[in-house]
């Protein structure tokens, strides 16, 4: 889990040294060689009628799910060409609280007070990066603006498959979701101006920043609790922004630095102080 959310940590430093490449035609290549990567695992680990039917078993919650997984992919490498990389990732760690209203909107599930406090002091770090922006760039406004459809499609996939009872295998979601993906951004980036080490870069990204960690997280996920995933995937908040600084020049400013720290710390209090309960394997 941890070398995953390294992996994870990439992106921001390599969309960083592309050359023509944006937007929608950035999300079209690394989405493709995604689905590529995840295509051939699933032959190797399972034959092509293994890998067949292990997708097609997926059914229309799959779709759905995939589709969500689709705006997420989308949404974040937009935002990448936007905005720094430290506000990306700092906006997609909202992932958890946002399932956490949204599911007590839907569901009427219960949030624990710890969760509204942690929920009430990320919003006040997301004030201060947000003000910080809007004084700015406008660009890197709307960047941050788009990167919230992350955590909004990721609440919107959990609180859906939760209120009608389906059970969808990660892989082969995340594969429809690269897949659709695809399809929505290929006609948005015609005429195609990636150049050859663009097409290198966002393959390097698809199969080695996508594909190959998100088969990792499933790996690891069957032997972690949901904290323990989520605390380790914060490792890629933290190793992202630092590899654009090394990497790109990228340093991200003092508003960003105070109001990421905020988030962060509300997000490790929110799962690391106990609730009472214990913990659930992921499954």
């Amino acid at each position: 889990m941890v070398l995953a959310a390294f992996l994870w940590s990439i992106a921001g430093v390599f969309t960083r040294h592309l050359d023509h490449a944006k937007s929608f035609e950035v999300t079209f290549w690394r989405s493709l060689f995604c689905a590529l990567t995840l295509m051939v695992w699933f032959v190797y680990t399972r034959g092509t009628a293994g890998a067949v039917a292990y997708v097609r078993a997926s059914g229309r919650p799959g779709l759905l799910s995939g589709l969500c997984w689709a705006v997420m992919f989308t949404c974040f490498m937009i935002a990448l060409t936007m905005t720094s990389t430290a506000n990306v990732l700092i906006v997609n760690a909202l992932s958890p609280l946002f399932a956490t209203v949204l599911a007590w909107a839907v569901l009427k599930a219960p949030i624990a007070r710890r969760t509204w406090l942690a929920i009430a002091t990320a919003f006040a770090g997301m004030l201060i990066m947000f003000a910080s922006q809007a004084q700015a760039s406008g660009a890197a406004l709307i960047g941050m603006a788009i990167a919230f459809g992350v955590p909004v499609a990721a609440a919107v996939n959990i609180v859906t498959l939760k209120r009608t009872g389906a059970h969808v295998d990660l892989a082969p979601a995340i594969l429809l979701g690269a897949l659709l993906s695809c399809a929505i951004t290929l006609p948005l980036s015609m005429p195609m101006v990636a150049s050859a080490k663009d097409v290198l870069l966002l393959a390097i990204l698809g199969i080695f920043q996508l594909g190959i960690p998100c088969v990792m997280m499933v790996r690891a996920s069957a032997h972690l609790t949901a904290p323990e995933v989520a605390l380790l995937g914060l490792l890629e908040v933290l190793m992202g922004p630092l590899w654009s600084w090394l990497g790109a020049g990228e340093a991200p400013g003092a508003p960003t630095l105070v109001g990421g720290a905020i988030v962060l710390a509300a997000l490790v209090a929110n799962e690391i102080v106990p609730n009472g309960r214990r913990p659930v394997r992921v499954t």
